[in-house]
């Protein structure tokens, strides 16, 4: 009998997410009976304490028999329970300074850690995430920003919708200026964006048309890795080259600026990936008045992002000429949402999302002992870095 465990969220602020809902634990329970599914009690937690027990599933505050613990967010280290296997995201294979202890404390007390993030299909495409979801909140309070500053229109905040199914009944009788929409990206980030694109009625058109005409209706334009980027020297993209050598790349963005009234960011981005535009591009003729930076790095990709805000007060404005953060929605400033737990918004929707791709791709492997997938996302295994990421020695030390 294998025993999972569903943990209680223990980062401040609480994340309200869960990787598998009441309805998926009870699925298990039922077609796996060689499962055994434990859930630690929570009062944060989306699906309440009594929903899981209405499943038929056990709630309790001790998860010491469990075999393998499911997360969301970095556990605390005191949180941590010796020589289990656990799965959570924890923002480490960067070697993010502020996650350190944790690292140092999962090898010391003989964890196994497989971390989300780096559950990858062969190709390199990302196989578990919240992304879509965080493109549906990241777009909607985009737009939302965008209403505000000008004053067209008006949109509720997503938190305060039940769910994704009463928050589009917003969308409907919505009429959009004539604006443009730059979206940049093709994961799923990008795809939660285009739901959203679509249920508001903005039509996709072709990049030529997009920075050449206008439009007596709003329009957006999708821009992926060979719209974003070039090759310094030969002009050219190729994914894989790109992804091994971004240093080589320039990016192609700058026109976009000229002419995009609201950029929906969802590019993955690190320190060797060129930004989108730089500060020097921001002047006169840089026409951008929202952005929403959905993959959220400071100073990333979009080098206005200053840092985080939070879900209650998502929008804060950056002046076009000192670069300070500012109050939002005034004419001299860019404003920009930036919030690094979008998918709380919709956490019902979110989780459910989350645990059908958990079950469908991950959680069979984990149960039938390992495969290349579970190899090459298993950072530590029982108190070892893994000779994939060999290359954070020097950061745990």
């Amino acid at each position: 009998m294998t025993v999972i465990g569903l943990i209680k969220e223990g980062k401040i602020p609480s994340d309200n997410r869960v990787a598998l809902t009441p309805a998926q634990c009870k699925w298990l329970k039922i077609n796996l009976p060689n499962v055994k599914i434990l859930v630690e009690s929570s009062a944060t937690r989306c699906f309440s304490d009594a929903e899981y027990k209405q499943a038929g599933i056990e709630v309790t505050n001790d998860l010491t028999s469990c075999d393998i613990l499911l997360g969301i967010k970095e556990v605390p280290v005191d949180m941590l329970i010796a020589n289990k296997t656990y799965l959570f995201f924890s923002h480490t294979k960067k070697q993010q300074p502020h996650n350190r202890k944790l690292i140092k404390a999962i090898i010391e007390k003989n964890i196994t850690l497989i971390d989300y993030e780096c559950l990858e299909h062969d190709d390199g495409q990302r196989i578990i995430g919240f992304g879509f979801f965080a493109g549906i909140v990241g777009a909607h309070n985009g737009i939302m920003a965008f209403g505000n500053r000008t004053g067209l229109f008006q949109l509720p905040r997503v938190y305060q919708c039940k769910d994704y199914r009463s928050l589009i009944h917003h969308y409907f009788g919505l009429k959009l200026p004539n604006i443009k929409i730059a979206v940049t990206g093709s994961g799923r980030v990008a795809h939660g964006i285009i739901e959203v694109m679509n249920l508001m009625g903005v039509h996709e058109v072709e990049a030529d048309e997009y920075l050449e005409k206008k439009f007596s209706y709003p329009v957006y334009v999708q821009l992926k890795g060979a719209d974003l980027y070039t090759h310094q020297e030969n002009k050219t993209y190729k994914r894989e080259h790109f992804h091994q050598n971004p240093t080589e790349y320039r990016s192609r963005f700058l026109p976009y600026t000229k002419c995009t009234d609201i950029l929906m960011n969802g590019v993955y981005w690190d320190e060797n990936i060129p930004r989108l535009f730089e500060l020097t591009d921001v002047n006169e003729r840089f026409v951008t008045t929202t952005i929403a930076d959905i993959t959220d790095d400071e100073h990333g990709s979009v080098p206005l992002n200053l840092g985080d805000q939070t879900i209650e007060n998502p929008v804060y404005g950056v002046d076009k000429k000192t670069f300070l953060k500012t109050e939002p929605y005034l004419p001299s400033s860019i404003d920009i949402v930036a919030v690094g737990n979008l998918p709380n918004e919709l956490p019902r929707d979110a989780s459910r999302y989350f645990g059908e791709q958990l079950l469908k791709y991950i959680l069979g492997d984990i149960l039938n002992g390992a495969s290349d997938i579970i190899t090459r996302a298993t950072i530590i295994n029982q108190g070892k870095l893994t000779k994939e990421f060999s290359y954070l020695e020097n950061y745990v030390k």
